[in-house]
């Protein structure tokens, strides 16, 4: 899912997801209770409040509309150690009031939490999240699922447990939708993802044929989470996901890729993009994801500075994403 509006004082700050995104945190045991923390707002405050609580919480939320109301919640499920009833309330207050400064008033802004039996937590998250095809050759679905793929599609199993990276998130799914695109007529591509969160992207380049797959992320936990899904997948192998922090790569690199999938905050996209282009092959592309549409300009500006144009792009909710390639001389 995509970065956050709020500036980089955030305690994720460098997927950020400092590379702030995708944070995810180990697995509370089957048996213990949770806590399930809410924020409601009107339906186009959805993105913005997922981006708070996995900024704060490094989990991917989910979301309930009431029909009745049109009121949407958006929740998180922790363990109760991670999430004392009054400071997780102040901790959100702030980040509301951080978000009303920057013209993002989320009403009613009302904040819940609870604590819940861990099956109703299970419950919850087979209720957000269905089976998402992306495109003709790839289908992501939770374990639970029995949905079949269709002749030809490559199957991703990733359950949502408490990791970032579903491919429900308008981000996640455009780069997924890139890295189907772009293994289409290329014969043994090469992969990079930068911030890899539950590891989805990487592991569905392996699915689909990649023929070299590499995935960072600076989260430990995000690290073990990638390992655990791709063995899950069946792609250990191909998915080997590194320890490492985007802010801290050589400018220079020996290593080249045919895609590279950036899913980062603007403000990371900007500042590193010398050391996100330098592992790009020469006729190769970079996804870029997890900016605010206020913010692509911004990006796509400094971007161009280095040689590279906007070759797509796509605009969901407060989101653009774009693929880009270096522009020929």
């Amino acid at each position: 899912m995509a970065r956050s509006p709020l500036n980089s004082k955030s305690k994720t700050q460098p997927k950020a997801k400092t590379e702030a995104k995708s944070k995810a945190k180990a697995k509370a045991p089957a048996e213990a209770p949770l806590r399930q923390v809410t924020v409601t707002g009107w339906p186009e405050h959805e993105d913005v409040l997922s981006v708070i609580l996995e900024r704060e919480f490094a989990q991917q939320p989910g979301v309930y509309t009431d029909v009745a109301t049109g009121l949407s919640s958006v929740s998180v499920f922790l363990p109760l150690a991670d999430a004392d009833k009054a400071p997780t309330r102040a901790r959100l207050r702030a980040a509301l009031r951080e978000l009303a400064a920057a013209g993002h008033v989320v009403e009613p802004g009302t904040i819940t939490v609870r604590t819940v039996p861990p099956q109703d937590w299970s419950e919850s998250w087979k209720r957000h999240f269905k089976p998402l095809e992306i495109g003709p050759s790839l289908l992501v679905k939770p374990t639970w699922s029995r949905r079949a793929p269709k002749r030809g599609q490559q199957v991703v199993l990733l359950d949502p447990g408490l990791s970032f990276g579903t491919g429900q998130h308008a981000t996640t799914h455009f780069c997924l939708t890139q890295v189907a695109a772009l293994r289409s007529g290329v014969e043994a591509p090469t992969l990079m993802d930068m911030g890899t969160g539950s590891g989805i992207l990487a592991i569905a380049a392996a699915k689909l044929g990649y023929a070299r797959v590499e995935a960072f992320d600076f989260d430990p936990d995000c690290v073990r989470i990638t390992a655990e899904n791709a063995a899950l997948n069946g792609v250990s192998d191909a998915v080997k996901p590194a320890l490492a922090d985007v802010t801290k790569l050589p400018l220079r690199s020996r290593e080249h890729y045919d895609v590279v999938c950036a899913n980062l905050i603007s403000d990371l996209l900007i500042a590193h993009r010398q050391r996100i282009l330098a592992r790009v092959r020469p006729g190769g592309s970079v996804v870029l994801a997890g900016i605010l549409a206020t913010q692509f300009k911004d990006v796509a500006t400094a971007y161009a500075g280095e040689g590279w144009k906007v070759i797509k792009a796509k605009t969901e909710r407060e989101w653009r994403s774009a693929m880009l390639r270096r522009e020929s001389n």
